[in-house]
């Protein structure tokens, strides 16, 4: 078990089972819930940052079940976050300030608690880019699944931004970093043909570029919320070549070359993530399911792989081995460190949505 409570645009879901439990079993009745504090747990919010050049509160709680707990939360102009939690006496207070690169659209936030180790995190991250921040915290405060229930639900104890794409919260320590962004049925080119990516394991082989055969070191699965930077996108064939649709996540980017792309971006290659082709024809939405499980491959090097006839990026996991907060943190936590590979930054550029519209406009004339 892992999703207990998720708010969305289409969903207010709040189950000790599991937000994916059957329809009709959810634990929704506030009498039913537990007043005691999750041992463990994460509370994981994406929201848009306002462009204005003063603090913008993301969401405040303050519980109506007499525990007394407060919650907020706020985004600081350039990238900061500010985690303000109390219950009576006890306050955590943290903050993370984010090296933005001078942007930042998107935000993700995970606060996660481990009562029993007597230790928090807050992570602020940038999907789809390398930028993560991380700051813990001694003696941190618990939710109950009363209070998450408020959170998603009840409009009297809340106050929620606008900009806000979803809330969700796990009974468990959530990962941060790197993320899988295939649909475990992409099929992928093997030395046996297609292979549905779910299927593949470590020593596997799969296609690249170049045309060589290079070994899976990991398949790395998650299952997630399926809202904002995690929820799917149906690529429709034959857009880039694709011989069937694929779902992904819009963090999952396409490596398309051809002398149409070289003629109009200079470039051998360019990358175009799949988010950019909402807009367009090219993709659509993949699903209003609550969770989303994906797969992404592990390779020696920061390669594409052949997937339904289009490459698509591999998983990137940069230089992690050498910052151990992050990968601890991360979903190769329980990888060995010195067999995790390095991986370069890519040279070919990435595609901005209006370039990345036209360019499917193009190869679809």
């Amino acid at each position: 078990m892992s999703w207990i409570a998720l708010w969305n645009k289409r969903h207010a879901l709040c189950d000790l089972n599991g937000v994916a439990h059957p329809l009709g079993t959810a634990t929704t009745d506030p009498q039913a819930l537990s007043g005691t504090p999750l041992p463990r747990g994460s509370m994981v919010v994406e929201t848009r940052v306002s462009p204005y050049d003063r603090p913008q509160t993301l969401m405040g709680m303050a519980s109506q079940t007499g525990s007394g707990f407060r919650l907020s939360l706020q985004a600081v102009p350039g990238g900061g976050v500010v985690l303000v939690l109390n219950r009576g006496s006890r306050t955590a207070h943290v903050a993370v300030n984010l090296d933005t690169g001078g942007r930042a659209d998107v935000l993700r936030v995970t606060y996660s608690w481990d009562v029993p180790a007597n230790v928090g995190r807050l992570a602020v991250e940038q999907p789809g880019t390398w930028r993560v921040a991380v700051r813990t915290l001694s003696r941190p405060v618990a939710l109950t699944p009363a209070e998450i229930r408020e959170t998603v639900q009840d409009d009297d104890a809340r106050v929620l931004s606008s900009d806000l794409s979803y809330i969700a919260y796990s009974n468990r320590i959530e990962p941060i970093g790197p993320m899988p962004s295939l649909s475990e049925d992409t099929p992928v080119m093997t030395a046996q043909g297609y292979r549905k990516v779910g299927d593949l394991k470590r020593g596997d082989v799969v296609q690249t570029p170049s045309g060589d055969l290079v070994p899976v070191l990991a398949n790395i699965r998650r299952t997630v919320p399926a809202s904002g930077h995690f929820a799917p996108i149906r690529l429709r064939a034959p857009y880039f070549g694709l011989s069937r649709d694929i779902v992904t996540s819009p963090t999952q980017r396409l490596l398309i070359g051809g002398s149409r792309v070289e003629y109009m971006f200079g470039s051998e290659f360019v990358l175009v993530p799949a988010g950019h082709l909402l807009h367009g024809n090219a993709a659509e939405n993949g699903g209003t399911a609550p969770l989303v499980t994906y797969c992404q491959l592990l390779l020696p090097n920061h390669e594409a792989i052949l997937a339904a006839d289009t490459y698509v990026e591999s998983m990137d996991v940069g230089r992690m081995r050498r910052r151990r907060d992050l990968l601890s943190a991360s979903l190769l936590s329980g990888y060995p460190r010195r067999l995790l590979p390095e991986h370069s930054r890519t040279a070919f550029p990435v595609l901005r949505e209006f370039d990345a519209l036209t360019l499917a406009a193009q190869r679809a004339a």
